[in-house]
């Protein structure tokens, strides 16, 4: 028996960390301890996940116990580059909560430290990792059921629950932009469904429309994307209304030469409660799909390329790519900016 993957958490400044923690151990591996900067308002709800874990004063007995195959990385994002580069060189594979960088030069860094180093950078996109339908509607396109696709609808809605966020949330130069930020999860839905290894961004447009007292938050952001495979749209905003039983309606449509699927991910208002809601249409069949059983295989796949050196759970080029198209629709959009919003209060 090959001993377990042993895999350690630093930076806990997003709640995403409690998902990529719980995922490792649900697949089998080990949890060797954590370390964050300061005290983060993540962290009481982290130490009542996590009782057991041990707390290091110092990343550095982390990033310097050889048993340690893995680093769990969910800082200010602005730090996510460097700490990541920081554990590739020590040694240990990555996997990042979204976005994995905020610049072009960071991306750079992590390019060449992993070419450096051979290490796995991975980054969780849990809209797509960590969610039930969409792995069940990869399994149907896989299988044919619409076709090929030729086009994705991602739509990224979020509760702001401004009173919950930390300083960094509302900095411009610590989140990296809301293009950069959330619609990362869309781009990467856009080329793994449509089999793009590249895409043009056509269109990419950010702006504040509804807290203008925050002047470094991006509230709203679109993007076009194209490839020779496909066509994408992308809209994510900070708008989720009170009334919404959840964070936000995400929604993915994946048209097909042959049909269409609809996810409905998180709620569907117009029928029914829960989540995973998927729809197929077809040449025969027109039905809501089952997703209860799909599961998140992206984590045993992580497990298995860190044991492995492979790249099933998510190719690093696709990884990569994912970034610098984000990054790219974020200076397009920041460019424009200055028309795309202004205050009309009165």
């Amino acid at each position: 028996m090959t001993d377990p993957i042993r895999f350690a958490a630093i930076g806990l400044d997003h709640r995403h960390i409690y998902g990529m923690v719980q995922n490792m151990l649900d697949v089998g591996c080990e949890f060797a301890g954590w370390w964050t900067d300061g005290e983060p308002p993540t962290l009481q709800g982290f130490t009542k996940r996590f009782p057991d874990a041990k707390r290091f004063s110092d990343r550095s007995g982390l990033l310097d116990d050889p048993s340690i195959d893995l680093f769990l990385i969910a800082a200010v994002p602005a730090d996510r580059a460097a700490l990541a580069v920081e554990a590739m060189r020590h040694g240990k594979d990555v996997m990042l909560d979204k976005p994995g960088c905020i610049s072009l030069d960071q991306l750079a860094d992590i390019k060449a430290a992993v070419a450096e180093t051979g290490r796995i950078w991975s980054v969780d996109f849990s809209e797509r990792f960590e969610v039930a339908s969409v792995t069940r509607a990869a399994e149907l396109v896989q299988a044919g059921a619409i076709g090929r696709v030729v086009q994705t609808v991602g739509l990224g809605p979020h509760r702001l629950n401004r009173p919950t966020r930390p300083e960094w949330f509302f900095q411009r130069e610590k989140y990296g932009g809301i293009l950069c930020d959330i619609a990362s999860h869309q781009i990467d839905q856009f080329l793994y469904f449509t089999g793009s290894d590249d895409a043009e961004v056509t269109l990419a447009s950010a702006a504040n429309y509804a807290n203008l007292d925050d002047p470094g938050l991006q509230d709203f952001g679109e993007i076009a994307l194209r490839s020779a495979n496909g066509h994408g749209y992308i809209r994510v905003d900070w708008y989720t209304p009170d009334a919404l039983p959840n964070w936000g309606d995400g929604r993915l449509t994946l048209l097909g030469t042959e049909g269409y699927i609809e996810l409905r991910k998180y709620v569907d208002v117009a029928r029914d409660d829960g989540i995973d809601h998927l729809y197929l249409v077809n040449g025969s069949r027109c039905e809501k799909i089952d997703c209860s059983d799909a599961g998140y295989p992206y984590f045993q796949n992580l497990a298995n390329d860190i044991r492995d050196r492979t790249e099933t759970a998510m190719p690093q080029a696709h990884a990569f790519k994912v970034m610098e198209l984000a990054l790219k629709a974020q200076l397009m959009a920041d460019t424009a900016l200055p028309f795309a919003a202004s205050d009309s209060r009165t």
